[in-house]
């Protein structure tokens, strides 16, 4: 395999990516026994609201990276958090803890909203075919799991079942002298840690007070940021403020935000870890932050490649309710867009730039994609003929050669896409190759290109019922109905997958 090129905030260049050696199994690997094992942590959802497509692009875009780690012939040990609590209102430690928020607003707990965005996004990630692990027996962790939704190669730990390994980080960092306390709560002193802002090299000088961060009269420096934020005093005998809250060695709070991947990273991966990823609003403040807690508790690099990606806009503005265009998954179906085609339009741009969402350019994408479903049926149906003229011995090692190059290149995934297209076009090669390569391709871009063409499957008569039901309602464009036909067979554990001429059951 060629070297994976990777693009590394940390230096602002692209460096060849090699995962460090750790115990016994990373000396091993590294004389060539076994596989070498990468550490990798993406920043997750904060769960007290529905996801929106711009979010699912980072988890598409960890998602590739980890396949295409594992066709380079890695082990991946993935991390994946989900935020139950600590995460405020803005990055400088004002306003509320939005889970809080959430709960005053839905008079719910937060256990009951937590769990049901946690269950949604776990909902969202097998629509739109992202990994959440396999058989190959990492260490699962237990903690506050969601059953089902728990993997044992991806672990999705919340940060409320690591309260203990987060305060034991605090006062690990308060041993060296790294913190001090205000009337709100248990603050990282930042000019302590000289390396701070290395991560994009954010100028410290040119901050001001106000500009980056509310102001705070107790802060020492406008860096600075919250480690432990104290609960509100009630009255004895009164209901607590808030809905989550733990005694601490400097009085009853709760967590950052920042202290809870460092303590879950470290504590799942190690104090050093492979690669960190998130999108790039985390670059200033949130992945400073971590690195400063991390690297000030265990003297160590806490992560050696940095990878961050862009952000998605709705008609060329940035996605907000205040401006109405927030788009969710479940909004694709009404304009004829599925979750793979929304994967599929993610993948012809790189992951490190700024894509402009608009129906015109997904639907685009959606047509593509069921082209190519169309095309790889219609190599199945074939057979193993060679479209025309004489196969080339080497067609298709080269159509592998240079997709692996492209890949390899940063994830350049539109040059991927490109080469599959060439590859079908290409009359050398027979459909069997084709399939081959398709299916190895397939394997990195996660588009489920086979789903079309797998062997008859016995599908209740009911079921197959709703199905022509449905294919008919398509067919004179009865859209609504079709939806709701589409619904009522995922309610009873089958998924459709559509194309321009035909559709497909899946059984869930």
């Amino acid at each position: 395999m060629p070297d994976i090129r990777l693009y590394n905030t940390l230096s602002k260049q692209k460096e060849v990516f090699t995962p460090s050696h750790r115990g016994l199994a990373g000396i091993l690997s590294s004389i060539g026994f076994g596989k070498k094992t990468v550490t990798m942590y993406n920043c997750g959802p904060t769960v007290y609201q529905s996801l929106h497509i711009g979010n699912y692009r980072a988890y598409i875009f960890a998602d590739t990276l980890k396949r295409a780690l594992e066709f380079n012939g890695y082990n991946v040990k993935q991390v994946i958090n989900i935020t139950d609590v600590g995460h405020l209102v803005g990055d400088g430690d004002e306003g509320e803890d939005k889970m809080q928020v959430t709960v005053q607003k839905q008079q719910r707990s937060s256990k009951e909203i937590s769990e049901e965005y946690t269950r949604e996004f776990f909902a969202g990630l097998k629509a739109l075919n992202i990994e959440t692990g396999d058989s190959r027996g990492v260490e699962v962790d237990m903690r506050n799991s969601f059953g089902p939704d728990r993997s044992p190669a991806t672990q999705f730990p919340r940060a409320t079942g690591y309260i203990p390994e987060q305060i034991t980080l605090i006062e690990q960092l308060e041993k060296r002298g790294f913190t001090y306390k205000t009337s709100d709560g248990v603050y990282f002193d930042t000019s302590k840690f000289p390396q701070y802002g290395k991560l994009g090299n954010i100028h410290l000088a040119g901050l001001e007070e106000g500009h980056r961060v509310t102001a705070n009269a107790e802060k020492r420096n406008p860096t600075d940021f919250a480690l432990w934020k104290f609960s509100k005093e009630t009255k004895e005998g009164a209901a607590p403020h808030r809905d989550q809250e733990w005694p601490s060695p400097w009085g009853v709070g709760f967590p950052g935000w920042h202290i809870e991947c460092s303590a879950m990273a470290m504590k799942l991966l190690g104090p050093t870890i492979d690669i960190h990823t998130g999108g790039i609003d985390h670059i200033p403040t949130h992945h400073n932050n971590e690195i400063a807690q991390s690297e000030a508790s265990t003297g160590k690099s806490f992560a050696r490649f940095w990878l961050h990606g862009a952000h998605l806009l709705i008609d060329g503005q940035k996605i907000s309710k205040s401006l109405g265009n927030t788009i969710y998954l479940k909004d694709l179906a009404a304009h004829g867009v599925t979750p793979l085609g929304l994967r599929y339009w993610f993948l012809t741009a790189s992951y490190r730039t700024q894509m402009n969402f608009t129906w015109e350019a997904v639907k685009g994408a959606q047509t593509a994609y069921e082209r190519l479903l169309e095309q790889v049926r219609g190599l199945s149906k074939a057979g193993g003929s060679k479209v025309s003229g004489n196969a080339a011995e080497d067609a298709a090692p080269t159509y592998g050669k240079i997709f692996t190059q492209a890949l390899n290149d940063d994830l350049n995934t539109p040059k991927s896409l490109a080469i599959i297209w060439d590859m079908m076009k290409d009359t050398e090669m027979t459909n069997t190759e084709k399939l081959d390569s398709l299916r190895e391709f397939d394997g990195v871009l996660g588009l489920h290109l086979f789903i079309a063409i797998g062997g008859p499957v016995p599908f209740p008569a009911e079921i197959v019922d709703l199905k022509k039901e449905r294919d008919i309602a398509r067919r004179q464009r009865d859209f609504r109905k079709s939806d709701e036909l589409r619904v009522t067979l995922s309610s009873k554990g089958y998924d459709i997958v559509d194309t321009s001429t035909e559709s497909t059951l899946i059984k869930k």
